[in-house]
C-alpha cells in the first residue's frame, strides 16, 4: 500500500479526561484508503526533545467527511504537545503504515482492549459492521474514568467493561469478565490490543478454546519503515519488525 506524507488540519481537539484527547484531522484533498489496525507517524513540532515522530493508531476514519481521528494518551513530551494542538493547527502525518486486521470467516467476534489499546478497535468495529458483522467489545481500565469513548463503541455493538477497582462493569481485568470465563465461549474470533500482559492472557484463552486471535502490538516504533529496528517482535520465523510486518499478528505466530 502506498505511503503518504501530508499536513492535516486539526478541526477538533476533544479532551476526554486528564490524560486522553481525540484529535479530529481533516485531509487537504482526498484521503487514500486506510484499513483498521494501521497507524500513522506524527511529526511533533515545537519541542526540543521531540525530533522523532510518534506512532499513533488510527482510531476512526470518515471517508465522506475526509477526516481521521487519533486517540492520544499524554504520557510523554511528544504526546503532551499533540494534546495541545488547537483547531486550525497543522498536523503532519506519514500514513497509512503497517498491516491491518483481517475480516473473520465467521460472525461471532469479540474485540478486547485495555487502556489506549482500544484505539484501533473502534475503526475495526466500524469495518465489521460495514461487512454485516455485529461485534462485541470488552474494554478494560484501571478506573471508570479510564473507560473512554464508550458511546462510540456501544453504537456499533454490545459493550462490556471491566475496571480494576470495580467502579464500572466487572471488577478486575478483562479476563475476569464472564464473557471470557465460560468454558464454551460463543466466540469465533478475537481481536485485541492493549498492554502486553493483557494480550498474552487473552491469547492464551483463545488458544485454549480453539479461537483465532489477532493481536495488535504496541511496541515502540520510531521510524515506521523497518529501518531503525527498535520495534522487533520475536516470532516463529525469527525477529520481525512490528511497523512493517505488523502491528497485527496472529497470536500463535508470536513467541511470547
Amino acid at each position: 500500500m502506498k505511503k503518504y506524507i501530508d499536513d492535516f488540519k486539526v478541526i477538533k481537539n476533544e479532551r476526554l479526561n486528564y490524560e486522553y484527547v481525540i484529535l479530529t484531522l481533516q485531509h487537504p484533498g482526498q484521503m487514500p484508503e486506510m484499513m483498521p489496525g494501521q497507524f500513522v507517524e506524527v511529526r511533533v513540532d515545537n519541542g526540543p526533545n521531540t525530533f522523532l515522530r510518534r506512532p499513533i493508531s488510527i482510531h476512526d476514519v470518515d471517508m465522506e467527511a475526509n477526516t481521521m481521528k487519533l486517540l492520544v494518551q499524554e504520557i510523554g513530551d511528544g504526546t503532551r504537545l499533540m494534546g495541545q494542538l488547537k483547531e486550525g493547527d497543522n498536523c503532519n502525518l506519514v500514513y497509512p503504515l503497517g498491516n491491518s486486521f483481517s475480516l473473520p470467516e465467521k460472525k461471532r467476534v469479540l474485540l478486547v482492549g485495555g487502556g489506549c489499546g482500544i484505539a484501533p478497535l473502534l475503526y475495526m468495529g466500524r469495518h465489521l459492521v460495514a461487512n454485516g458483522i455485529e461485534p462485541q467489545f470488552l474494554l478494560g481500565a484501571r478506573t471508570q474514568e479510564g473507560l473512554i469513548a464508550m458511546d462510540a463503541f456501544s453504537e456499533l455493538g454490545q459493550l462490556y467493561t471491566t475496571t480494576e477497582d470495580g467502579s464500572h462493569g466487572t471488577k478486575g481485568f478483562v479476563i475476569h469478565h464472564p464473557v471470557m470465563r465460560t468454558q464454551s465461549p460463543e466466540i469465533d474470533q478475537i481481536y485485541t490490543c492493549g498492554p502486553e500482559a493483557m494480550m498474552k492472557v487473552v491469547a492464551k484463552y483463545a488458544k485454549n478454546h480453539g479461537i483465532k486471535c489477532e493481536v495488535s502490538l504496541e511496541n515502540h516504533m520510531a521510524c515506521g519503515f523497518g529501518a531503525c529496528l527498535c520495534c522487533v517482535a520475536d516470532t516463529l520465523d525469527g525477529h520481525k519488525c512490528t511497523c512493517t510486518d505488523g502491528p497485527v499478528f496472529d497470536s500463535t505466530y508470536l513467541k511470547w
